[in-house]
């Protein structure tokens, strides 16, 4: 046990507040934690980033903890200010309940959900007066609040600072109260808004960890995330989670392996000792295990021989269609483009290719309102495929 609690705690870990040591031997003492981490549901789906945390509360489930799943139903309508250079485009509580959707399915990916409270802070949020509010207010200074980089580098260009992004922090802070909540784990770039939540406990008496994991970064120092269009999300196939592994630079295999997966390190550098292609192939296969629910040597096998050997993959779907279904329709249909709009555009960037039952590319579409060819397959980016038969009257 003691070796499980010394990992949880280094693991993907960035920084522990007040300390490690005082967080380690409230593990040891064998009282059950309530432990939670918040994600604001700003798009449809998880993704690897969130996965990486969901993999740090999975360590702390494993030690007997109960795990609080958070659902920022209120918070995300305003939206976390956290490395944003402007206000973010605020979102409806209808936006965020159909985005919110499959939350709970993804993250049972990595969860027992079974064990697992699922809250949404809408729950006391929704039902707060504006005399509830300007008493958390009370509780903040201004000046404090303003230390953030994002609103001292906003302020220094000129942008304007919304009053309702400076009560973002206070209102993370208050899930904490409502929570009941003795440790909060997030990404090190909450550390802000987790020690808001811990500075409203302490003043009533109770302590409150904070565990800041590592950030899956790219090369730019931009985290891997849907804000910076790089993501691996929850809802791609697994062939697609392979392929983006794959495109990910070499310098960020030992990170990746670190936070991504649960591999063993002493097996980890083993892996990273030798050829680089093998050890990123390790990497997807790991990834598209754990967050796919299995299939990683399919989908390798798959991308191998796609990108590799240049062919289709053997799971490619069948359309049939008559010759008067136009080729939108089509895709739409079978789910290769979710939209006219992202059809229109991959056929100006030339991104819809026609290919030969082989994979032999014979050109691209170039109208858009072509008929869907028969006996071909359509290439959709880099990762779709669709084969394309004649005979529906």
């Amino acid at each position: 046990m003691d070796e499980k609690i010394q990992q949880t705690l280094t693991r993907g870990v960035e920084n522990i507040f007040p300390n490690k040591e005082f967080l380690q031997k409230e593990l040891a003492s064998g009282r059950k934690l309530r432990i939670y981490y918040g994600i604001d549901p700003t798009g449809p789906t998880l993704h690897i980033g969130h996965c990486c945390t969901l993999l740090k509360l999975r360590d702390f489930q494993e030690l007997g903890h109960q795990i609080i799943f958070l659902i920022g139903g209120f918070t995300a309508t305003i939206g976390d200010p956290t490395d944003k250079n402007a206000t973010r485009v605020k979102q409806t509580f209808e936006d965020v309940k159909e985005n919110a959707r499959l939350y709970k399915e993804q993250a049972g990916r990595v969860l027992d959900m079974d064990k697992v409270e699922f809250r949404d802070n809408s729950e006391w949020f929704g039902k707060m007066g504006f005399a509830d509010v300007l008493e958390l207010a009370s509780e903040f200074t201004v000046s404090r609040l303003l230390e953030r980089d994002m609103f001292q580098k906003r302020v220094s260009a000129g942008e304007p600072v919304y009053l309702h992004e400076l009560m973002y922090p206070t209102m993370q802070g208050y899930d904490s109260l409502a929570l009941e909540a003795d440790v909060e784990v997030g990404g090190n770039d909450q550390t802000f808004n987790m020690l808001a939540g811990r500075d409203l406990l302490a003043r009533r008496g109770k302590e409150k960890f904070v565990v800041a994991g590592k950030l899956l970064t790219d090369p730019t120092g931009k985290k891997m995330g849907k804000t910076e269009g790089n993501m691996v999300a929850l809802t791609d196939t697994p062939v697609d989670m392979f392929g983006k592994v794959m495109s990910w630079p070499d310098t960020l295999l030992p990170l990746a392996f670190e936070i991504c997966t649960r591999l063993p390190l002493v097996e980890v550098e083993n892996i990273l000792a030798g050829n680089q292609k093998d050890a990123k192939m390790r990497l997807g296969e790991e990834i598209v295990n754990l967050f796919a629910s299995g299939g990683g040597d399919v989908a390798r096998r798959d991308w191998t021989n796609t990108f590799v050997n240049k062919g289709v993959p053997e799971d490619t779907k069948t359309a049939i269609v008559s010759p008067a279904d136009k080729l939108l329709d089509v895709l739409l249909e079978h789910g290769l483009v979710p939209s006219k709009a992202q059809f229109r555009r991959l056929v100006d960037e030339g991104a819809i290719r026609i290919l030969d039952q082989d994979g032999k590319e014979e050109g691209r579409v170039s109208d858009y309102d072509t008929r869907a060819p028969t006996d071909r397959v359509i290439k959709v980016g880099k990762l779709r495929f669709l084969r394309v038969v004649g005979s529906r009257d």
